[in-house]
């Protein structure tokens, strides 16, 4: 199964470099995949666009510097028009309330041993759905804990790095103002990712 690994900066990148080295150790029936791995010389457009045809998984990596750039939402986007894929965030050195829409409609993965535990699994429960075998939960977990102290290590030591973001995180006022809104518009949240539609018209408001 191909996990898609979505990267915008040099944080960024390292961070999907990590997740992939590691979640490919402890699940070996998936093959990673960031776009730092087109051929020199190759259409990188044309390759990026038909490995996410092919993704049943995209993980899209968070940090301070990339929350706007347009690169994190078109493949966001891109990765949303996979029937039956799962899309997912991955926060550096976020919290939830730090992503605004169209990214925020993601379910999201924090820098927490518990939280990646749980991407863990939902990507091992991923295999069924391209007919691949799971590895058995007890199994994993033991895995994961072998793996956790030093992904934890090295993930820290890119989330320590100055970050070269050039805006503040967002306020209380702000998120405040954004429940506000959303309650006046009777919205839900809904555990699901959204549509590429959704992305492109939310982000069209940013």
């Amino acid at each position: 199964m191909k996990v898609f690994l979505s990267w915008s900066g040099n944080r960024s990148k390292e961070t999907a470099k990590v997740l992939g080295d590691y979640f490919g150790q402890m699940i070996q029936a998936i093959e990673p995949w960031i776009s730092s791995e087109i051929s020199k010389g190759a259409n990188w457009v044309k390759e990026i666009g038909g490995n996410l045809e092919e993704i049943n998984f995209g993980i899209i990596c968070l940090t301070r510097e990339n929350l706007d750039e347009n690169w994190i939402l078109f493949e966001a986007g891109a990765l949303s028009k996979n029937k039956g894929a799962y899309v997912c965030t991955f926060l550096l050195d976020l919290t939830y309330t730090d992503v605004k829409p169209p990214l925020a409609l993601f379910q999201h993965t924090e820098f927490k041993e518990d939280d990646v535990r749980k991407l863990v699994h939902t990507i091992n429960k991923a295999l069924k759905g391209v007919d691949e075998r799971l590895l058995p939960e007890e199994r994993l977990n033991k895995i994961f804990d072998r793996f956790w102290p030093d992904l934890e290590k090295e993930l820290k030591l890119i989330a320590d790095k100055p970050t070269e973001a050039s805006q503040p995180i967002r306020s209380e006022r702000e998120i405040l103002e954004e429940i506000l809104e959303t309650v006046r518009a009777g919205q839900t949240v809904q555990l699901k990712s959204p549509t590429a539609k959704e992305i492109k018209e939310a982000a069209t408001n940013l």
